[in-house]
């Protein structure tokens, strides 16, 4: 491609907003479409973001040519059918985290991509700002030595609602689909594999699902992750990645950072402030963009089989904390 990478957003919500402001920082895309579910919506969030093409229904978008991608923001219990739909309409697909409910249906969404030679990623928007990239880049250089733990978080306090998303069980509420997907997948990016065992305790609250819970994840080498996540409480948002040699803190609030400290035993700390353009969002975008061009089915950072991984450690995490969803 040597035009701009067309977009289209399924959904209005927040997320759908704040990827469309993130759009406004990418020079070599367009947001051209967004679909809803009913007419008004769509306009108003076409208006808000100044969008030409405003569809009344999902398979009106999914089915537009002037759109090349299409971002799936909606709620997670509702991504394997919004992006199976995208994809059997042959638009590529950045679908918002957590992938799925559960690893069927993640495996669903990632079979009909690859039968069909369509570009598919898990949005996990953290991994591609500037901050993270010199994290991987100092892991990558062994500069903390062997990597043997890591310690992460990502709570907030919100009101009890039980027809709002974050406390239905049908809608995969709960903290750690909805945040607790950040320090699980940081776990994968540090340690470049699943774990092998997995330990922890989760408080389930009285509309089903988990308000708080705490999560230890062993590794075949002995490295350990110790996180935690909430919808009811208020925690730190820092992770710190420990190794033989020194150690990496990323700075609070660790998923949306910008900054993180290197600390090498007998040397000067080195803190690295690395600010973002735009709202962070664009990031993802952007390299979305450069694996079309490239003509990639699939993003070198956020690839398909760590998104499946990671689903997979998910499903590990509440089979031990008892915690089932009707979709289950």
């Amino acid at each position: 491609m040597t035009e701009p990478i067309r977009w289209g957003i399924l959904g209005t919500g927040n997320i759908a907003g704040s990827f469309a402001t993130g759009l406004q920082s990418v020079e070599d895309a367009q947001l051209v479409a967004v679909g809803s579910r009913t007419k008004g919506t769509a306009d108003v969030f076409g208006d808000r973001f100044n969008i030409a093409r405003r569809h009344a229904s999902y398979d009106a978008l999914a089915g537009d040519k002037e759109v090349d991608a299409i971002y799936v923001a909606t709620p997670h219990s509702y991504h394997k059918e919004n992006s199976i739909l995208c994809l059997e309409a042959g638009k590529a697909v950045l679908c918002e985290k957590p992938f799925a409910i559960n690893i069927g249906e993640a495996e669903k969404i990632v079979a009909c991509a690859r039968e069909r030679g369509i570009f598919l990623m898990e949005a996990m928007w953290t991994r591609f700002l500037p901050a993270l990239v010199q994290v991987r880049q100092w892991l990558s250089d062994g500069a903390i030595g062997e990597v043997r733990m890591l310690a992460a978080d990502f709570g907030f306090r919100a009101n009890v609602n039980p027809d709002g998303r974050l406390f239905n069980p049908s809608l995969g509420g709960g903290g750690l689909l909805d945040v607790g997907i950040y320090p699980v997948s940081l776990a994968s990016l540090v340690f470049a594999e699943q774990p092998s065992r997995i330990s922890g305790l989760a408080d389930i609250g009285d509309t089903g699902v988990d308000e708080q819970g705490a999560m230890v994840l062993g590794y075949d080498s002995g490295q350990i992750a110790i996180l935690y996540c909430a919808v009811r409480t208020n925690t730190p948002m820092e992770a710190t990645i420990m190794g033989t040699e020194g150690s990496i803190r990323i700075e609070s609030p660790f998923w949306k950072a910008a900054s993180a400290t290197l600390s090498v035993n007998g040397k000067d700390l080195v803190r690295t402030e690395l600010p973002f353009e735009g709202n962070g969002y664009n990031y993802e975008a952007a390299d979305v963009g450069r694996c079309l061009r490239a003509g990639l089915l699939e993003n070198e950072t956020m690839p398909l089989e760590e998104t499946l991984g990671i689903m997979r450690t998910l499903d590990s995490i509440r089979a031990h904390w008892g915690l089932r969803y009707p979709a289950d």
